[in-house]
């Protein structure tokens, strides 16, 4: 017989889990709804063979993959639960939990792409919802071209998903779209790889309630507003071959 009631969840902690380095040992002054993953010595090798220009495109999306694994696992970590009782095969209880409400994912097109492997991996029958939003390189302003998201995604809890947070200008607008139908702040998770400070602050001023989780933190924006150090652009190093 199954009991269940709400609890709380236990997220897991953003401070480094080994070594800390670089501006993402820095976690500390981020905002408050911002954080990144556990800053190890694994992760940091990680980004270093996808930052590297002369990785081959296989190995750059295999090494991606990782990441966005654990960045969705970390994701996860942030849902709500509600406790649930078990029966195993040895004919005892189990006292556990089970998640609460159903999740969505929704990339910004294209590089969000990438990562809806990563969430269904995790979440088999998760359904998936697109946005298009293009920036504009005179201007570095975003525009929207295309969004479809399920029809009751405002009563699920929702993944952001974008591997690179420059600005923040895209990632504010694919926001507001997800506002706009319904979805509170508080159920909206947005996962980067790699994020800039100045992204993350405009990102976190706009939206107070939402949970910024980033696999590491750049130095900053340069004068075209691009990353840096950064890894390029992500979306034609996953996807062109």
């Amino acid at each position: 017989m199954s009991t269940s009631h709400p609890v709380l969840a236990q997220p897991a902690s953003s401070h480094a889990g080994g070594r800390s380095r670089g501006p993402s040992s820095l976690s500390s002054e981020l905002p408050m709804r911002a954080m990144t993953l556990p800053q190890t010595a694994q992760l940091d090798a990680l980004l270093t063979i996808i930052r590297d220009k002369d990785t081959p495109r296989g190995d750059f999306i295999f090494y991606s993959d990782r990441i966005i694994r654990l960045l969705v696992e970390e994701g996860l970590n942030h849902l709500p639960v509600i406790e649930k009782t078990v029966m195993t095969p040895t004919g005892k209880e189990y006292k556990g939990v089970s998640f609460e409400g159903r999740i969505c994912g929704v990339s910004i097109m294209r590089a969000g792409e990438s990562m809806e492997a990563g969430l269904r991996e995790c979440c088999r029958a998760v359904r998936i919802g697109k946005i298009l939003i293009q920036r504009d390189e005179e201007t570095a302003m975003p525009k929207l071209f295309y969004a479809k998201l399920p029809e009751d995604i405002a009563s699920r809890y929702v993944l952001l998903l974008d591997p690179m947070l420059a600005t923040g200008g895209s990632a504010i607008q694919a926001t507001e779209v997800l506002l706009t139908k319904g979805v509170p702040e508080e159920r909206i998770i947005f996962l980067n790889l790699v994020a800039s400070p100045e992204g993350i602050e405009a990102y976190t001023k706009r939206f107070k309630k939402i949970r910024v989780i980033s696999a590491w933190v750049d130095e900053g924006l340069d004068e075209r507003k691009y990353i840096v150090p950064g890894l390029g652009d992500f979306g034609d190093r996953y996807f062109t071959v």
